[in-house]
């Protein structure tokens, strides 16, 4: 992979300023860069507001979808009203059974990657994992991801960061309603389907936008996270006989990871009234970004940041967010890469780069690895 561009591109304007001015969509984005007034910005909702449907991601999405996604695009209290309707499902990676069948998926994945030699990591490894392991936290039938994987890395974008056209997780969404209202059962889209807010049953929109967010919000994420500790392994043959010699490591290095292979470099908060930001005045009804990735890389917080360290403690990152919007997926990565890390250990002796390729977020003042675009591995099985 290059050296350049870096994963962390915010670091000298982290230092001297702690924020950064990005032009986005005819909308200057002040990025906030440092740890700590991450944190503090993200907790306090009064003054930057999610309740702002299509602009909490960056760029926004008014292109791309038609209803607010639930809970983010919501401030409390109604976030946390609308979050309890669907944590029992973010949930079940807490469940012996999901935790013992994210286990089998994934050994199974890399035994048929260990039998064909080499893979595109991408495509054939990482997006079949994520989207299976989806059909789990849902409990729809596996065979529902054949759909989603069909979809490429990012349900809304190509190659390239442009909009797709069209919108097929959308017609995709609306089918799968109707079919639950037809056929209920225990899955994610029939509990939605029956479920209550303030005393009234959910909207078609409100149903939609919460799954909308479970499909679009943790995918690509998960994605070029996994593709990246692939090829960490392969270029740090080391890494993964640290891990073998002693399984209670893969918790501190699951964590690290996150830290490190941050996909997400920002998320929108609105400002409610014009708002002084280290100098920089933000009117109101204009963003700021919280810029996980930069925080993420604060050499005031993390030693060292842009090494890879697999024992890191303590490690307070902020891959997941805080405050009250933290990550409803969080639970559902973490096993997702523990799971990973385990299985690499038991079945995989060591992984050969054949080919790689950096997939590179661009904007008009930074650009960032945010993942491999494409990744061709041979896996050497465990002798």
């Amino acid at each position: 992979m290059s050296d350049s561009p870096t994963r962390d591109p915010f670091s000298e304007a982290r230092r001297r300023d702690g924020v950064m001015q990005c032009p986005f969509q005819g909308e200057t984005i002040t990025m906030i860069l440092r740890h700590g007034d991450v944190r503090q910005a993200a907790k306090d909702w009064q003054k930057f507001s999610s309740d702002a449907p299509f602009r909490v991601p960056i760029p926004a999405e008014h292109a791309v979808r038609t209803m607010r996604q639930l809970p983010i695009e919501t401030d409390p209290p109604a976030h946390g009203d609308y979050r309890a309707i669907v944590e029992p499902f973010f949930q079940r990676p807490k469940s012996p059974e999901m935790i013992a069948a994210i286990g089998t998926l994934t050994g199974e994945l890399l035994d048929e990657a260990l039998r064909r030699g080499g893979i595109e990591a991408v495509s054939e490894f990482s997006l079949p994992l994520q989207s299976r392991a989806l059909t789990h936290l849902l409990n729809v039938p596996e065979s529902e991801a054949d759909t989603w994987i069909g979809w490429g890395i990012h349900v809304f974008k190509m190659t390239g960061g442009e909009f797709k056209s069209g919108n097929v997780l959308e017609d995709y969404l609306h089918a799968r309603f109707d079919r639950a209202q037809r056929e209920p059962g225990e899955d994610f889209f029939s509990a939605l389907s029956r479920a209550e807010f303030h005393g009234r049953r959910l909207s078609r929109d409100e149903c939609m936008g919460f799954a909308n967010l479970a499909f679009a919000g943790g995918r690509d994420t998960i994605i070029h996270t996994v593709s990246s500790i692939l090829a960490h392994f392969a270029e740090h043959p080391d890494a993964l006989d640290f891990l073998r010699a002693d399984p209670k490591r893969i918790t501190l290095a699951a964590e690290e990871f996150f830290r490190v292979f941050m996909p997400l470099t920002q998320i929108g908060r609105v400002c409610r009234e014009d708002t002084a930001v280290h100098g920089v005045t933000v009117p109101a009804g204009e963003r700021v970004g919280l810029c996980w990735a930069a925080a993420n890389h604060d050499e005031g917080v993390f030693d060292a940041p842009d090494e890879v360290r697999l024992d890191r403690k303590p490690n307070p990152h902020v891959s997941f967010g805080t405050g009250p919007h933290l990550c409803l997926g969080a639970a559902h990565a973490r096993l997702i890469v523990r799971t990973l890390l385990s299985r690499l250990c038991q079945q995989v002796e060591r992984i050969e780069i054949i080919e790689a390729q950096d997939h590179l977020e661009t904007a008009e003042t930074f650009t960032r690895i945010v993942g491999l675009a494409k990744l061709r591995v041979r896996l050497h099985p465990v002798r």
